[in-house]
């Protein structure tokens, strides 16, 4: 990421206070900007068309519509939005709708304020976030779901991956960063991101989810 880019963020919530408490922590960081905030799904769908955000933290239980019905609308006219589902239910069903609705980030309202704002910076540069011990579980179930939209099954790839890119990929499944799979694996943080670049076009998945649901479906993590 850019030093000079400021990411722009949008909260939706039913609730003032966790729009005042996150609003202000977003608001004083040098890297981020508070665009907008929303009560409900509605309001947050018109919002997101309006204020084009990078990032929407988005509750997933608000009036008149559901976060994950915005999360879908909103997709659906702008996909290059970073959502994350944000809730205080560490909910498989949660986890999985959000998933399928193609939010990239999970995050409990409870998650201290380094979790938050590290889970914002990593959707904006691209990266898939589920910080619950659910998330692993979910991402198997949802690799069995022919909703999924990941490429269909198959015995073996036009280009095989490497043992260091299916190191790199069982570490995805897991749900690690990429900072945190290099300090496993004791490789640069740019030596994981050039590894998980190639591991997309392998699989020809359009970001880490999908590569993570393709790996598990065919056998490639676990």
């Amino acid at each position: 990421m850019n030093p000079s880019t400021t990411i722009q963020v949008m909260l939706v919530d039913d609730q003032t206070l966790i729009r005042q408490g996150f609003g202000y922590v977003i608001g004083v960081q040098p890297d981020m900007a508070l665009v907008g905030e929303a009560a409900d799904g509605e309001e947050a769908v018109k919002l997101a068309l309006a204020a084009e955000p990078d990032v929407i933290l988005m509750d997933v239980q608000m009036p008149r519509m559901t976060g994950i019905q915005a999360t879908q609308a909103i997709l659906a006219q702008r996909p290059q939005t970073k959502i994350v589902i944000l809730t205080t239910f560490n909910d498989e069903a949660y986890i999985y709708e959000g998933i399928r609705a193609g939010a990239v980030g999970y995050l409990l309202k409870d998650a201290d304020t380094e979790d938050m704002l590290a889970t914002v910076r990593a959707v904006y540069r691209g990266e898939a976030v589920f910080r619950s011990g659910l998330a692993a579980h979910v991402l198997t179930k949802l690799a069995t779901s022919t909703a999924a939209a990941v490429p269909a099954q198959q015995t073996e790839l036009a280009e095989p991956l490497t043992p260091r890119e299916k190191d790199i990929l069982q570490e995805m499944a897991y749900g690690l960063r990429n900072d945190q799979i290099a300090a496993k694996l004791f490789i640069s943080e740019g030596t994981v991101k050039t590894h998980v670049h190639h591991i997309l076009q392998k699989l020809g998945a359009e970001d880490r989810t999908q590569a993570v649901v393709y790996a598990l479906r065919n056998g490639l993590a676990q």
